[in-house]
């Protein structure tokens, strides 16, 4: 035989190397896993733990049954805000992160439930007249014991209709409970575009131009819904069109990538959003560095979330409307007026966001948490939550970002 060609063996018995180290190069990632776990979808594991020499390498060459997997994950969700923090501070002493200026913005994940087992208000409404109709006229057909066919139970058609009765008067009671909320929320976001209007005009001393803001209409709408797989879940806009989900948030450092903070609200807007992120910035390790500025798009922006960052210390730079496309040359490298002297906290961040060294900063946005959530949804594939709740979403979350953070720090270091 040639010998450009190598004998094909395929009975040769292969034997692994007597000890576990063996099995992977020293800068393999689950060796840093391993060592960071150190210092501090199940079924799919159970089986990497047979199949892959990596995962094998991390279980310590055993098998867990995916149950146990299930329900460790499960248990300690609570506990993973703090191994967030225990491995912040592992990188801050590896010389990886120093907290500068934080990007913060917020991702829909789907949620483990379909949009199709969804109750909304309007439906609700009809369906609860139609069973009602259909349990009165029962009980007059059960008074009249002659007249009732031979093929129907009436005792067991009752229960059924009480039963769904019940859970429709439940998901009532929570739609009228969210309408409830929502419209606090407007009617706050409607007295702040009210007092930025006649701010305006007693400033320039000209009725402002557009149409004034509307005021909120209470109680439920008809397309308002609740999920009967999971009720904590919410219908929200995604690049598959409106899904059932929830708004998983992170606020990433700019210089790292590293996520410094992680949350999964119901809501689908933006706005109220900021303030438990600095509450969450504030309350990390002094070890860690102070953050110095924040970074968001258009839907965190609020003069209200202005003035959380101020007086929190941090600088602002939230865009207070969607940027042009194709911005002229001359525009784009045109330096801004003066500030005024007496500018408020709106203007002044306004012409930070004009300013070269503004811009650029906040150019750097798009480059830090929407790439981290690009790489999370596409190259780790997490684009669904599995749990079920906004407390299990939450730890589920916390999770994938502290495997994002191990994956970046052993790429940095």
């Amino acid at each position: 035989m040639s010998s450009k060609f190598r004998t094909v063996d395929r009975d040769t018995l292969y034997l692994l190397p007597p000890s576990v180290q063996d099995w992977l190069p020293e800068d393999h990632l689950v060796r840093f896993v391993v060592d960071i776990v150190d210092r501090l979808d199940s079924s799919a594991l159970e089986r990497a733990t047979y199949d892959s020499v990596a995962f094998r390498y991390l279980a310590a060459n055993t098998h867990p049954y995916h149950d146990t997997i299930a329900s460790f994950r499960k248990r300690f969700l609570e506990e993973l805000q703090g191994l967030l923090v225990q491995i912040l501070l592992i990188a801050q002493e590896m010389g990886l992160l120093k907290l500068g200026s934080v990007s913060l913005d917020g991702t829909k994940v789907r949620a483990n439930a379909s949009k199709h087992k969804a109750l909304s208000w309007g439906y609700a409404k009809r369906l609860e007249e139609q069973l009602r109709a259909e349990v009165s006229a029962l009980l007059e057909q059960a008074a009249r014991a002659d007249d009732v066919e031979p093929e129907l139970h009436i005792p067991e058609e009752l229960k059924r209709r009480t039963d769904r009765l019940a859970v429709i008067e439940a998901a009532q009671a929570e739609i009228e409970r969210r309408a409830q909320e929502r419209y606090a929320a407007e009617q706050v976001d409607y007295e702040e575009k009210l007092k930025a209007r006649r701010e305006k005009e007693k400033r320039t001393g000209r009725k402002p131009g557009g149409r004034p803001p509307q005021a909120p209409q209470a109680g439920p709408r008809d397309t308002d819904q609740v999920s009967l797989t999971d009720e904590e879940s919410r219908i929200m806009p995604t690049a598959d069109g409106f899904q059932q989900s929830y708004n998983a948030q992170s606020g990433v450092d700019i210089e790292s990538h590293l996520v410094v903070t992680a949350d999964v609200v119901d809501r689908c807007n933006d706005k109220r959003e900021v303030a438990p992120t600095l509450e969450a910035l504030d309350a990390l390790p002094a070890a860690l560095g102070k953050p110095e500025g924040l970074l968001a798009d258009t839907g965190f922006f609020s003069r209200a979330n202005v003035a959380h960052c101020e007086a929190a210390g941090l600088t602002p730079h939230i865009a207070t409307g969607r940027e042009a496309h194709n911005v002229p040359l001359t525009e784009r490298c045109a330096s801004p007026p003066p500030c005024p002297e007496d500018a408020d906290s709106v203007t002044r961040m306004a012409h930070r966001l004009q300013a070269k060294e503004g811009r650029a900063l906040y150019a750097r946005r798009k480059s830090t948490v929407e790439t981290v959530f690009g790489i999370i949804k596409e190259a780790m594939g997490f684009r669904r939550f599995h749990l079920r709740g906004l407390e299990a979403v939450r730890g589920e979350w916390m999770l994938t970002c502290l495997a994002w953070n191990l994956k970046r720090m052993h790429a940095l270091s």
